[in-house]
């Protein structure tokens, strides 16, 4: 009788522990799931042309747009200098970044595909006056100082030099470059170490206040990138693959906010400062940011996103910064594809607190 009920207890203790490992099995495979379909975000304090990110978070239209869809999302902040390897370890999947800074990666494997573009006009180019030195013309033979020699303002400038004859590569090149950091470009310029420089804003709206310098090229007024997407919304192309919804709810959420920044400069600039994504000392800080965002063009689009993409791409061919032999047609279907359910453009009416959705489901086409 004892041996009966030594096995009875021997097979339910059996069963148990073999429950016990399926729903633990089953547990772990609902988690990996749901962990596949959080959208990582990157996010970065302190960087003013992120404002969508941030009006996207304070705002609520992450939350709304991954909610619609049953997802999750997650912030990851961090340094935009580190964007390629982050996205190549699956740290982040979803970004923001410049569209010339991306070009040489893009080329090179990095696989992300750009979403919509958000916003022109952030780069401009300074001489100090009294140089001799008024025109892009006046650059031949001169050194540009610039943040580093994958900025995209280093792009920029030779794609225009190079429509104005300059040989912008080489031994020979008819202009040379040197790198220091961003905030310490305006004092290089003035005390004569470079001839001209290229910077971002906010950095370029504060040198032009405080020093003596002439504006020689800004890419938000010039007729051959004013309509140019210089800052595009990304993600990875494994999240298309995968997650093509969550990558989707992502585009229309940054959409929305770099909508919002358009209608309510001004507004976006107070929000990112009292949510702590903005230093501010004083009420004249939140005057400043909103001038700056009110200068630049947060209307987003994704027609004018891929043909900044695809001009781009086809200018660095001609420079010979990007391999000529590289199909066009075939990184453009690759890295600005058409998404399901995502608006050409959305446009913020301040008035009835409503986006207004145009061309829905055209991309460009």
């Amino acid at each position: 009788m004892m041996k009966k009920m030594k096995r009875l207890w021997a097979l339910v203790l059996s069963v148990v522990v073999f429950a016990s490992t399926l729903a633990g099995c089953g547990q772990g495979k609902k988690e990996a799931t749901k962990d596949k379909n959080i959208v990582k975000i990157l996010n970065n304090k302190e960087s003013l042309c992120l404002a969508p990110v941030h009006i996207a978070i304070i705002n609520g239209y992450f939350d709304e747009e991954f909610a619609a869809i049953g997802q999750e999302y997650e912030i990851v902040t961090s340094n935009l200098d580190t964007i390629t390897e982050q996205i190549t370890s699956g740290e982040i999947n979803a970004g923001y970044g410049l569209t010339g800074t991306l070009m040489q990666p893009i080329a090179n494997g990095l696989e992300i595909a750009y979403v919509t573009g958000l916003h022109r006009g952030c780069t401009k180019f300074y001489s100090k006056n009294g140089t001799g030195i008024d025109s892009l013309e006046d650059l031949k033979g001169k050194t540009v100082g610039v943040a580093s020699l994958s900025d995209s303002a280093i792009i920029q400038l030779k794609r225009k030099l190079y429509r104005l004859g300059f040989k912008v590569n080489g031994s020979d090149a008819d202009i040379q470059f040197v790198t220091y950091a961003m905030t310490d470009l305006p004092t290089a310029l003035d005390k004569g170490a470079v001839d001209a420089i290229g910077i971002h804003d906010p950095v370029a709206y504060t040198a032009e206040k405080n020093y003596d310098f002439k504006k020689i090229f800004d890419i938000g007024v010039d007729p051959d990138f004013a309509e140019e997407y210089c800052c595009q919304a990304y993600v990875s192309q494994d999240l298309i693959a995968k997650n093509p919804e969550g990558a989707a709810a992502y585009a229309r959420a940054i959409q929305k906010a770099a909508a919002f920044v358009q209608a309510n400069p001004q507004e976006a600039a107070r929000l990112q400062v009292a949510n702590g994504y903005m230093p501010s000392e004083s009420d004249e800080d939140i005057v400043k940011y909103g001038e700056i965002l009110a200068g630049l063009n947060y209307e987003p689009s994704i027609k004018l996103g891929r043909e900044t993409f695809v001009s781009t791409f086809r200018d660095l061919q001609e420079t010979g910064d990007l391999d000529s032999s590289l199909n066009l047609e075939e990184f453009t279907k690759k890295v600005y594809p058409t998404l399901e359910n995502v608006p050409e453009t959305i446009i913020y009416d301040k008035e009835s607190n409503t986006f207004k959705e145009k061309e829905k489901g055209c991309c460009g086409d």
